[in-house]
């Protein structure tokens, strides 16, 4: 079982106190910002339907809760037969870094994050490209001891493709593979033949209707890690072309008993999203569609009722240690109707083959369930399902709370880009963590002093210890931040005038003052707590441990949704964490 890696975030960070002293000393006489010390941040879900007990042998969906979309999943063998198999897990991560988070699990339901794809700044570069740009629907593969990843980098770069030896990395630079489209995946035949499936554009470049695509496909030579051959296209528009189906996408090839079969998305990635099943006796086809598609949907269900969920498709199939098959899925759970912030998430479900050779994941009319019996194991693979929380929780109702006292960060933390300098100090003997505040904002195309982790529930708290500002015109606290022109920021401000608390909501092109409350100018440290509940959101302070006051109560939370950043087009969910700013005198 590989290791998981430390996260390259702390290949950022400046290792000492002595450094900070000493920043902070050149910073007072060259008047630049001196950083600002966190020492906690606390996170802790609360939403309901994770309230309800679990059954012994039983999972509760979604398997990665917040913003992890686009999963994609494959199986390694047990080195004997009775070696339990290993499987691996990506989503996409657009234009957050370290990019394309990867799992490791052997009975599909616990998960343990083992590092990042990509995780070097000169892998890939993020700047000036907007939140949801940036790396779309990586797919994962392994072959003959090598694992592969093929990624589409939108706004820069295109199509790619990076291999490890060890999932948990080092991955390599990326190989750039020179094809128009989106969505690529790889798949290896019995024969040793690669191909590459992928969304690109209608015959002639000519669309019938808005949404229309096609899937193609070419020869992959592993060797040369090239592509060879002609490229064809396989399906064109979707299931039935007179229907005018949209967005035909995220395509992968599987074999079952001499069968090829194709299982794309089609819909959009929105609550018109399904997913729909095509076989044929060669990879290059013809396909024919299943009679009886989708395979999954929920769009003809009331999104709006209890527990429900929406958006599913983008699906990969796998064989799980049970030896049947099972499929990851990405869906959405909604806190008010057609409204959610935490994004698109990880679900797992068992697929059920028809007698004549038809995989199906749900039938029409039926609900994903919240909690569904997981992949039974056979003696010499002893289950890992546990009544126990996991270290690093990634789904249910849970506290984590990072202190920062250990020597790196853990992987959970993210950044908005790639950053092209060092803005973070870890000390963990004297547990703290400090940003450099900077002019990089939320609102801009750079990389801002914005340490976060996802939003993975509707109702949860959220709070963290910092010392005051020290430099003027700075501020810092706790943000929530789904894209540019969407966060609510709440934090302690150092002007000529004083300190002042304060929260700002940017809804939209420019950022509003919602409420400023001044504080004791001897004040030295704060502690700050924001509490979401489906649609409103409240933001406390304390001057001192535990004395929570009031700062802002019953805001709307609809400005940190999917909806209000863009709706079907947005495809990140929001992230909650520290941030550090120094304005222009």
């Amino acid at each position: 079982m590989p290791s998981p890696r430390p996260n390259p975030l702390s290949r950022f960070l400046r290792p000492s106190a002595l450094l900070l002293s000493l920043f902070t000393l050149h910073s007072s006489l060259l008047s630049a910002p001196a950083p600002v010390t966190f020492n906690s941040f606390t996170y802790t879900g609360r939403d309901t339907v994770f309230e309800t007990p679990l059954p012994p042998g039983h999972f509760r969906n979604p398997i990665l809760a917040g913003y992890y979309p686009d999963p994609s999943i494959c199986r390694v063998p047990g080195k004997t037969p009775d070696a339990p198999a290993d499987y691996y897990l990506i989503n996409s991560t657009f234009s957050h870094f370290p990019g394309i988070p990867i799992f490791h699990s052997r009975d599909l339901v616990n998960w343990t994050q083992l590092g990042h794809v990509i995780d070097r700044p000169d892998q890939l570069n993020y700047d000036g490209l907007g939140i949801t740009r940036g790396l779309f629907a990586p797919a994962i593969e392994y072959h003959n001891g090598t694992f592969y990843v093929v990624c589409t980098l939108i706004g820069r770069g295109g199509n790619f493709l990076v291999t490890a030896t060890d999932p948990a990395g080092p991955w390599s630079d990326p190989i750039w593979l020179g094809f128009d489209g989106i969505d690529p995946s790889l798949f290896f035949d019995d024969d040793g033949r690669g191909w590459l499936v992928n969304n690109g554009n209608p015959p002639d470049n000519k669309p019938l209707y808005d949404g229309h695509r096609a899937i193609w496909i070419q020869e992959f030579d592993v060797a040369s890690k090239k592509l060879i051959g002609p490229r064809s296209i396989i399906v064109n528009g979707g299931v039935d072309l007179s229907q005018k189906p949209v967005w035909i996408e995220g395509p992968h090839l599987y074999k079952r008993d001499g069968w090829y079969y194709l299982c794309c998305a089609e819909g959009g990635t929105s609550t018109d999203h399904s997913q729909v099943i095509l076989r044929s006796k060669s990879p290059t086809g013809p396909f024919v569609p299943w009679d009886k598609n989708p395979i999954l949907t929920q769009r003809d269900l009331d999104g709006s009722a209890p527990g429900a969920v929406t958006c599913t498709g983008h699906a990969d199939l796998v064989i799980g240690p049970d030896g049947h098959w099972w499929s990851v899925f990405l869906a959405c759970r909604p806190y008010a109707p057609d409204t959610w912030a935490t994004g698109r998430e990880t679900f797992l479900l068992p697929v059920k083959w028809t007698d004549d050779g038809w995989p199906q994941i749900l039938p029409p009319g039926e609900r994903v369930p919240l909690i569904a019996a997981a992949p039974k194991l056979s003696v010499s693979q002893p289950s890992t399902l546990s009544s126990q929380p996991a270290a690093t929780p990634l789904t249910g109702n849970f506290t984590w709370t990072d202190d920062f006292n250990q020597p790196v960060l853990s992987p959970l933390w993210i950044m908005i880009r790639a950053p092209r300098e060092t803005w973070l100090t870890l000390d963990p003997s004297a547990g703290h963590l400090a940003l450099t505040p900077r002019a990089e904002l939320l609102s801009g195309t750079h990389n801002p002093s914005f340490l976060g982790r996802r939003l993975q529930h509707s109702k949860f708290q959220t709070s963290t210890k910092l010392a005051i500002p020290a430099s003027s015109n700075t501020s810092a606290g706790l943000a929530v931040i789904q894209n540019e022109t969407h966060h609510y920021f709440s934090g302690v401000r150092r002007t000529a005038d004083g300190l002042t608390a304060f929260v700002e909501l940017q809804n939209g092109a420019k950022p509003e003052t919602l409420v400023t409350l001044p504080l004791p100018a001897n004040a030295t440290s704060i502690e700050l707590r924001l509490t979401g509940d489906a649609k409103v959101l409240s933001f406390d302070y304390a001057l001192t441990p535990g004395d929570w006051k009031p700062l802002l109560s019953q805001a709307d939370a609809y400005p940190i949704s999917v909806q209000a950043a863009g709706g079907g087009i947005h495809f990140t969910g929001a992230l909650i964490g520290l941030y550090a700013r120094c304005l222009p005198r």
